[in-house]
């Protein structure tokens, strides 16, 4: 597509984080070919279609730097629980779907992503070669990866932490296919990484595997890291260490790895995370449903790691992770009042566009509104109410933005969202079918497991 967006006030997020007012970008292909002002780009693109902008703030596509799209099946059921839901209920639910149902679930989550002004996804789960098509055909960009294991995550919400060879295999063979099957398809929207699930569920063999796989390759890396107490307790009664620690026994700390969480986290693994250069993917939204996010953000942020912001599970809505993001960075040191207001809200946009970028290795390619960068990019309608009245964009973005203020999302050139109206799926029959897919899946994980209890207040399903 040739396309001249103009008469925008384009938010670049460039090293300059300019902000260009009456502005123009040029679209050839799936490339920005020029930014500037309107009435020169009108003049030296003359032939490219017209897409008027005035009252649209044009920005870098947002990425969500760590979801699992699937777990929409979860949604509106474990989040008040006080259990471990990782092992209770995330592992089982993966594995009562089948692969069509699977492909619902994601493509409900990538629907959620797109409305929210998402064009990139970096989402590691498990079975993804039965759903990771269905989420490539909406269009979005994404980073996917087989989340790998060689300890049964079925097992250990019985306190079975048995190494399993075998069942670690099938991770190993998934990631191997994945990476033959979809790393670069799509005209190269769709990539790979090694996912190793978590440190209390991979062995040192495995995570031998994974960093070999890595480098064969040339993927980045993540891992959950620190999420919960009962890790910190599982990998403490293996190896004596803490999963920072193990992690860098095992000579997996890097730059090329990102680990999601850091809860549990200690000041000296934050020192250790942040002098091997391993980077965040913070999900404050997520992470504080039982209160404010506990990980030491203050310490992390003065240890100069990159952090790039996700939703992780039941939701893919990015400007819960910017508001409560920033909550939580504020935080991070005390009392914003007694320490001076830090961060500002550009830092937590950085954080869904140039940081998120950074942490699959695409800086060079998305993250900023820049002239040979990938065309993706989030219009947001200033005419409205929440974006009103006019003075601060950014701020009004991060502290009132929602879902609603989206006006039309690109990636790589092609509208996915025009004028509100999603181009790439068929919403109406897929929130249908997902209603339908979550009862039967639900219903056949409780049969099938007569040790995992309904979540908190049941199984109602609302017929509206």
């Amino acid at each position: 597509m040739d396309l001249l967006i103009a008469d925008a006030l384009v938010v670049t997020c460039n090293d300059a984080r300019h902000m260009l007012e009456h502005s123009a970008i040029a679209v050839r292909g799936n490339r920005i070919a020029a930014v500037g002002p309107t009435a020169e780009l009108e003049r030296d693109f003359p032939k490219f279609e017209r897409f008027a902008s005035r009252g649209l703030a044009v920005l870098p596509g947002f990425i969500n730097a760590h979801t699992h799209t699937a777990l929409t099946m979860l949604r509106g059921t474990v989040e008040d629980w006080d259990g471990s839901a990782v092992y209770a209920y995330m592992s089982p639910v993966s594995y009562a779907m089948t692969g069509k149902e699977r492909a619902v679930m994601t493509t409900l989550g990538c629907l959620e992503a797109i409305r929210s002004g998402c064009t990139t996804l970096v989402d590691p789960f498990r079975h993804v070669l039965s759903y990771g098509k269905a989420m490539a055909a909406t269009g979005l960009r994404l980073w996917l990866s087989e989340s790998c294991a060689d300890i049964n995550t079925l097992n250990i919400r019985k306190g079975d932490y048995t190494v399993d060879a075998a069942f670690g295999q099938v991770f190993l063979d998934r990631t191997a296919a994945l990476i033959e099957t979809m790393h670069g398809s799509h005209g190269g929207r769709v990539q790979c990484q090694i996912a190793a699930h978590a440190p209390d569920n991979c062995s040192p063999a495995m995570l031998a595997r994974l960093r070999e796989l890595a480098l064969r390759h040339g993927l980045t890396r993540t891992v959950h890291l620190s999420q919960g107490m009962d890790e910190q307790r599982a990998v403490r009664a293996a190896y004596g260490l803490t999963p920072a620690e193990y992690l860098d026994r095992e000579g997996f700390l890097g730059p090329d790895l990102v680990g999601a969480h850091w809860t549990f986290c200690s000041p000296s693994d934050i020192d250790l995370l942040a002098t091997r250069g391993v980077q965040m993917a913070h999900c404050p939204a997520n992470s504080s449903r039982r209160g404010p996010h506990q990980a030491l953000i203050g310490r992390i942020r003065d240890a100069g790691v990159n952090i790039a912001l996700g939703t992780d599970n039941m939701t893919e809505d990015m400007f819960h992770a910017l508001k409560i993001g920033l909550i939580v960075h504020r935080g991070g040191r005390g009392r914003a009042v007694e320490l001076g207001v830090d961060p500002q809200p550009q830092a937590m946009l950085d954080g869904i566009t140039r940081n998120a970028a950074r942490s699959v290795g695409a800086a060079t390619e998305i993250g900023s509104i820049e002239v040979g960068k990938k065309a993706d990019l989030t219009f947001i309608d200033l005419n409205t109410p929440a974006m009103r009245p006019l003075i601060g964009l950014v701020s009004n973005l991060v502290h009132y933005g929602h879902p609603g203020i989206v006006h039309s999302v690109m990636t790589d050139g092609v509208f996915l969202m025009r004028d509100r109206k999603v181009l790439t799926l068929d919403e109406d029959a897929l929130l249908r079918e997902a209603q339908v897919v979550t009862q039967r899946v639900w219903e056949r994980m409780i049969a099938d497991n007569p040790d995992i209890p309904p979540p908190p207040g049941g199984l109602r399903w609302l017929d509206a």
